[in-house]
């Protein structure tokens, strides 16, 4: 069975269209605590969901239609105010609560919004809980009688628990005394929390994209366009550059001569740091991971799997092959062992902590590793093009694959979103690569 209104991570869109709208959240809120309250068989104690939310001004509105929505259903909430979704996830599992909600777009523009759901395990929903609050959306929104409304309050040290947490997946042996870090917080939900995290384990920390408005979430700054911690870092004359997104669940950095590092690469730095001190069955990454790092880590006995893109189906691989370590090369990345979910903040610690082990910095731990150039062109095409069966673009991919061999790697999928074929080729060499991807690309219209 389809989801109506359900994607990879949660129900995103645009503010003021459905379904980012007040009424439908609001039904959605209702329908969520419904589920709960079924799925709560011990009738001691109503369900207790949080709710937090990132800094995107359209986040009050939002989180009223939830708070009355839960309450509508006899569902307690406690309002936590910005906080990262990693942040509501550890909660959640923290407080014995029956489910988690975070109020996000992640690494969108401010007039997108989002609704995502953490189980009381911390984890995304399951499929089976998803569809059972799409079912329950198609039905007519009532109101439990007013002696078994819920409630809302503040919770008001979300901030230090999850601090104190954070800090917690770092070695107690280890410290950042002596580092000068810039941390890049996208004017998003980790403002005020990532750099007190950096700066209680020693760290000088300058920080950029913390003055949040409502309206500046993700805009030139972050994850998302590191460019600007890029500069920073220089300008600041700083050891190393830690860049969230508007949610703080990625995490790009910066060494200290300006140069970028995404989530394939620091996977992979995980990975080294790891097999120092034990074995590493195996890691998953997914279709776009980067060549480079597949054949490095199976030099290194290290097992590879590619999940679809999307950290939910990094996740799931990870629980199904019982390995600890996963991500995305945008900055997605998960150490099962350290949190249940991809979180920036935990995610950079970890790198940190192997920099110290090592007495390394950033820029010298790549010497055995070198990303393959990849190059990926979009090919609007008509809805519902069968790409799969053209003749000439499979005989085109056939010649292709046979002259990369082991030495590159094409990718051809469509977008879930738009009527466009995504064409990728990695090769060894940029311009090998930009001439495979072109000549697929002419195939089509051949």
């Amino acid at each position: 069975m389809g989801r109506k209104y359900f994607g990879t991570d949660g129900i995103r869109g645009k503010v003021g269209v459905s379904p980012i709208t007040p009424d439908f959240v609001m039904r959605l809120g209702y329908a969520a605590g419904m589920v709960l309250a079924r799925a709560d068989n011990t009738g001691e104690k109503k369900p207790t969901v949080l709710i937090g939310k990132d800094t995107r001004v359209s986040g009050y509105m939002l989180e009223a239609a939830l708070e009355a929505g839960f309450a509508a259903a006899g569902v307690d909430v406690m309002l936590s105010g910005p906080m990262p979704t990693p942040a509501v996830a550890y909660l959640t599992r923290a407080l014995r609560l029956s489910a988690g909600v975070v109020i996000s777009a992640s690494h969108n523009p401010f007039d997108d919004n989002g609704i995502k759901f953490f189980s009381a395990q911390g984890n995304k929903l399951p499929d089976e809980v998803e569809l059972a609050i799409e079912a329950q959306l198609e039905r007519e929104m009532a109101c439990v009688s007013s002696d078994r409304l819920g409630k809302a309050h503040r919770l008001r040290d979300a901030n230090g628990r999850y601090i104190e947490f954070c800090k917690s997946t770092y070695p107690n042996e280890l410290d950042l005394r002596g580092l000068k870090i810039v941390v890049d917080c996208a004017h998003g939900a980790a403002y005020d929390m990532a750099p007190q995290v950096f700066h209680e384990l020693g760290a000088e920390v300058i920080a950029i994209g913390n003055t949040p408005n409502g309206f500046n979430i993700n805009d030139n700054v972050g994850a998302t366009a590191p460019e600007a911690l890029a500069r920073a870092v220089k300008a600041n004359h700083a050891d190393i550059g830690v860049a969230l997104d508007g949610d703080a669940d990625r995490l790009v950095m910066v060494d200290r001569h300006g140069r970028i590092y995404n989530g394939d690469e620091l996977l992979y730095l995980m990975v080294i740091d790891r097999l120092a001190v034990g074995a590493v069955p195996g890691v998953v990454g997914t279709l776009m991971t980067n060549m480079a790092v597949e054949l490095a880590l199976k030099k290194l006995g290290v097992g590879f799997a590619r999940a679809k893109v999307g950290d939910r189906y990094v996740l799931e691989q990870m629980q199904e092959r019982g390995w600890l370590l996963g991500g995305e090369g945008s900055g997605h990345l998960l150490c099962l062992d350290k949190h249940t979910t991809g979180d920036g903040i935990v995610s950079a610690l970890q790198v940190l902590s192997a920099l110290r082990r090592n007495n390394k910095t950033l820029d010298q731990c790549f010497d055995d590793l070198k990303l393959f150039p990849q190059v990926l062109i979009n090919v609007k095409v008509t809805p519902g093009f069968d790409w799969q069966n053209n003749a000439k673009l499979k005989s085109e991919k056939a010649l292709v694959e046979a002259e990369l061999g082991d030495a590159g790697r094409v990718l051809i999928r469509a977008s879930g979103t738009e009527p466009l074929l995504r064409v990728m080729v990695e090769a060894s060499a940029a311009e090998t690569a930009q001439n495979m991807a072109r000549r697929l690309v002419d195939s089509l219209a051949a």
